[in-house]
């Protein structure tokens, strides 16, 4: 440990750390980044002379530190960390936090720039919509509590994400932006009350009166320039100080100036007062925010409505099945194997198979299918599902971070935290036209006061207040988290944030078959008898003769027979050939041609024919021949070729990839409407085919099933998963169909051209309403108040669009 001590908190510098902040012209140790990123804020903020006065102080300098950095070092302990940080590596963490005081897209890039000059940070995201940050970091370079102690310096805080802290927070958010609008409602209403008698006098007035309306309308205007409008100022002077340019920079400007003149015009009693326009469009502003806040939590309804679904607690059956006594115990606490009891009515507290009862199960906010689905004991039970009629014994199998749900909310949170290209671009727009703004409206002044003194100030806040571009900030990520959370309702998640501009953009949608177009389950397409059987009596044979086996083909025989059934005895099963065995007293063969006909007889024309089809071909014979063929194949999904149909209507390129031997490939396609068929292709082969389709130019939409479907999903520019598929290919993916079912695919695709559409509109709306306001204010036919309502209702014009994207018609 080295002999030196920080500078700003006191403790010794370790030996490994070479850290220095100049300050009062000398090069100052430091023992952290959380030490260096906060004297570094003191120094740059002009208050050096902070480290004089405590100096002179009779405390220590640890106990002149900021207290904050007391609080924050609690986040660096491992038994903390475990409910928002993930270990990534080596020493790699990632961190999910909940960020207090973003109020516009220059504060997400203000902290994802601080926080990406520390060294040992290697990746941070913030989301607009949600603020969520997903911060990532070296351990062995830096500490939670120096990343958490930088965005302190800067005027944010950080919290451990969690559904409960976030709704607080939200919930303290509403309320003090109902304050700040109730004071500045009332403060408008009553200063209107006396500008009004001023405006229909016309001069007329006595001086003593005019003077005491002024004072009136200053003493009413106070609270509302000091209460409500303090996010602005608290905000701007922020941005101001670490030589930013945010979006209320503008507004505070134009709120701070005509505040200021009107007190100084009530002050020397001469000149114009302007306390009726600033507490107007600061009322107007304020109410836009606040319907924005509440249009931005209201579509974040399905995430954090997903992140709650896990009961509290559970019916624990200890001893089952020699006890079927319930325990209530906390549902966090059960492990793989325990046995609980789900009662109706009640939510399944873990993912789990059912071992006892028959009932079904709402799954519509995990997979977006609204008819409940059967479960029977051996059926899979996800947690956070509602049990639906009847008791059920459910045996869990995977608890926390490895149920479906935590899967679920894991991805939605990954694309929440990523930015899509066209919300970066909108960003920088946006940043670039504050400060434009800025120097438009220093001229506009100048010319102004040139032309007429009188109009200069107000010609100059209206220009300031009704361009601020908080419409275009809005328009992009406003639309993207509606359309995610609706998406999310019809099944389909989202879990990359360029998924739905991307998927709307393809013109190639490529298909595997199994698992994809087909349901991935053997079923009977056709069977055709020859001996004196019967079709339902050949079939219950067959099922006779399948009746042990757990092979798919057996399955879709027994499914085939239903009821009718009969029973086998003496059976012989030849592995990869069939069985053989006795039913009602005479001996069967079932499989395949060779094995079941080597008794002999003549082959039936039609098995040929059927062998080229591609299809499992079962044969049942005896002594005599050839008794009956069983077609056996995987069944077409029902949706899928009202999607196709669609597809191509849209005028998009289907194309069906898949690794089935050529026949079957035709077949599905030909059923479905699909021209372009690539049968017999390895996993490389289907990688090779995707990428061969881009270099043509094409934006390739992938939708497959299973890991060999993997690198194709990857490579393509955006891909979807089955629910039901490989976690790998799930992973791997850009959007996961949860339901399994394509007509949420079908509706989903439309809703992301929908959201397409909506964004530019938005954005268009945005540069139309600047590129009109911006010349009328300069000319002076843009009062401030009018400003203030064409600001506000600019934004929630922006928001009120996106909100349209929940609705789709005609789908």
């Amino acid at each position: 440990m080295s002999d030196c001590s920080c500078y700003h908190c006191g403790l010794p510098v370790p030996d490994d750390v070479d850290l220095a902040v100049d300050i009062g012209g000398q090069r100052r140790a430091m023992c952290c980044y959380g030490c260096q990123a906060v004297a570094q804020s003191i120094v740059d903020n002009g208050l050096e002379d902070y480290y004089r006065s405590r100096d002179a102080l009779p405390e220590s300098p640890r106990e002149a530190m900021p207290a904050i950095l007391d609080q924050l070092t609690l986040f660096d302990h491992a038994d903390f960390q475990k409910s928002f940080v993930k270990e990534l590596g080596t020493g790699e963490r990632e961190a999910s936090l909940l960020l207090e005081g973003i109020t516009c897209s220059a504060c997400i890039w203000l902290n994802e720039r601080h926080l990406g000059k520390l060294a040992g940070v290697t990746a941070v995201d913030i989301n607009y919509a949600t603020r969520r940050a997903r911060v990532r970091w070296d351990e062995s370079k830096i500490k939670l509590s120096d990343i958490l102690v930088a965005i302190a310096a800067i005027g944010y805080r950080a919290y451990p994400y969690d559904a409960a802290k976030n709704e607080e927070l939200s919930r303290k958010e509403r309320r003090d932006a109902l304050w700040r609008l109730w004071v500045a409602g009332f403060g408008m209403m009553q200063v209107m009350m006396y500008a009004f008698p001023m405006y229909i006098a016309d001069g007329d007035m006595t001086a003593d009166i005019e003077s005491l309306m002024r004072w009136a309308s200053l003493v009413l205007t106070l609270p509302v320039v000091f209460y409500s409008s303090a996010p602005f100022f608290r905000n701007a002077w922020r941005d101001l100080k670490l030589r930013r340019v945010g979006m209320d920079v503008p507004v505070a400007l134009g709120v701070g100036t005509a505040f200021i003149a009107s007190v100084w015009a009530t002050l020397v009693q001469a000149g114009e007062v302007y306390f009726d326009s600033v507490t107007m469009f600061v009322f107007f502003l304020l109410g836009g925010r606040f319907l924005e806040m509440t249009a931005r939590q209201k579509a974040l309804g399905v995430t954090e409505a997903l992140a709650k679904l896990l009961p509290a607690f559970a019916q624990k059956l200890p001893n089952f099945p020699a006890d079927r006594s319930a325990e209530q115990r906390v549902a966090a606490d059960l492990r793989p194997g325990d046995y609980v009891l789900v009662r109706p009515g009640d939510i399944v507290p873990a993912d789990g198979r059912v071992v006892e009862g028959v009932s079904c199960a709402d799954e519509s906010l995990l997979t977006g299918e609204s008819k409940p689905v059967a479960k029977a004991p051996g059926d899979a039970v996800t947690g956070g599902s509602i049990n639906a009629e009847s008791p059920l014994v459910v045996q869990v199998e995977q608890v926390g971070e490895g149920t479906r749900l935590s899967a679920i909310v894991s991805l939605m949170e990954r694309a929440a935290l990523e930015k899509p290209r066209i919300v970066e671009m909108a960003d920088r727009i946006a940043s670039y036209f504050v400060a434009v703004l800025l120097a438009v409206a220093v001229l506009v002044a100048v010319g102004w006061y040139w032309v007429d003194p009188s109009r200069a100030l107000w010609i100059t806040v209206s220009v300031l207040v009704v361009t601020c571009p908080c419409a275009l900030s809005l328009a992009t990520p406003v639309a993207l988290t509606v359309s995610a959370g609706a998406l999310a309702r019809d099944g389909l998640l989202v879990t990359r944030g360029h998924a739905i501009e991307t998927l709307a953009r393809a013109t190639h949608f490529v298909f595997d078959k199994t698992g994809t177009l087909t349901t991935g389950h053997m079923h009977l397409i056709a069977a055709e008898v020859f001996g004196n059987l019967s079709r339902a009596e050949a079939l219950a044979v067959a099922a006779a003769l399948e009746r042990n086996s757990e092979h798919p083909v057996a399955t879709a025989l027994r499914r085939a027979a239903g009821e009718a059934a009969f029973d086998a005895v003496d059976a012989r099963a030849e592995p990869g050939q069939g069985i053989e065995a006795d039913v009602n007293g005479r001996r069967y063969r079932i499989g395949r041609p060779d094995y079941a006909l080597a008794a002999g007889g003549e082959r039936p024309p039609l098995l040929a024919e059927w062998l080229d089809s591609g299809d499992t071909i079962v044969v049942l014979g005896d002594e005599t021949g050839c008794l009956a063929l069983f077609r056996i194949g995987d069944e077409i999904r029902s949706e899928a070729a009202a999607l196709v149909a669609d597809l191509r209507q849209a005028g998009r390129q289907v194309v069906l990839l898949t690794g089935d031997a050529v026949a079957v490939a035709k077949r599905v396609a030909g059923r479905l409407g699909i021209d372009d068929v690539r049968a017999g292709a390895t996993p490389q082969g289907k990688h090779d085919a995707v990428t061969a389709l881009q270099a043509a130019g094409a934006v390739v939409a992938m939708v497959g099933d299973g890991v060999n479907d993997a690198p194709v999903l990857a490579q393509a520019q955006v891909s979807v998963a089955m629910g039901g598929g490989a976690q790998l290919a799930r992973t791997q993916s850009d959007l996961v169909l949860l339901s399994e079912n394509l007509e949420h695919l079908r509706r989903g695709l439309r809703r992301a051209l929908k959201t397409l559409v909506v964004i530019r509109q938005n954005l268009g709306w945005s540069f139309a309403y600047n590129f009109v306001a911006l010349p009328l204010a300069i000319a002076g036919y843009v009062t401030p108040w009018m400003a203030g309502i064409g600001m506000s209702a600019s934004s929630l014009l922006v928001v009120l669009n996106s909100l349209r994207i929940q609705r789709l018609e005609d789908a």
